[in-house]
């Protein structure tokens, strides 16, 4: 019997059964006799995590029927509190606590962070709760100047994670990169053109 490892959490036997059948499983394989996949968050990884401004949260009820929410905010929204303990302020939003109660039934969560700018992705796989009534452990989590109603914490305890490699992520940019950029490209015209008006006038 092969020994554990933290891609179980996604290969299970079935999933090893059709790797197996369409070819791949000798690699991912050999991955999980070097380590497989990391389990706890690096700096490296703390560093890409928090600048992040946009996550998915996957869960699914006692039934087993999945449910996936944005959350979003400003980079460092999503806190690494330790090498296996992620966290971020819930705000308020339409009520509907779908990610509440499902939690409550089945702690079993995921987290996907895409990187557009940089064409990369990770997959988080763990457990969550919801934590209530926690002002300190909210004042912690809660994004600096940020205007939104914080309702709860919610803490997400890391079983491993995966990198993927960039095929097929589009290229996208930050709004706020755009203009940046746009707004020091026009600035060097400005300065450009002045330096033309004066040799000009020489």
């Amino acid at each position: 019997m092969s020994q554990a490892t933290p891609s179980d959490v996604a290969f299970s036997p079935t999933v090893k059964a059709i790797q197996q059948q369409k070819g791949s499983r000798r690699a991912y394989a050999r991955q999980e006799e070097a380590g497989g996949w990391p389990d706890h968050i690096d700096p490296g990884m703390a560093a890409f995590i928090g600048a992040q401004t946009s996550v998915f949260l996957g869960t699914a009820s006692a039934e087993g029927q999945p449910y996936i929410q944005h959350r979003g905010g400003p980079p460092g929204f999503l806190k690494v509190l330790d090498s296996k303990t992620l966290g971020f302020a819930d705000f308020a939003g339409n009520r509907q606590y779908i990610t509440l109660g499902n939690l409550a039934d089945n702690p079993k969560a995921f987290l996907f962070l895409i990187d557009y700018t940089h064409r990369r992705r990770v997959k988080i796989w763990g457990t969550a709760r919801m934590v209530e009534g926690d002002e300190p452990l909210l004042r912690r989590l809660m994004p600096e100047h940020y205007k939104a109603r914080p309702e709860r914490a919610l803490l997400f305890d890391v079983a491993a994670l995966d990198i993927n490699c960039p095929q097929h992520i589009p290229q996208r940019f930050e709004a706020a990169d755009v203009s940046a950029a746009l707004a020091a490209r026009d600035q060097r015209i400005a300065e450009l053109e002045g330096e033309l008006e004066r040799l000009r006038r020489a």
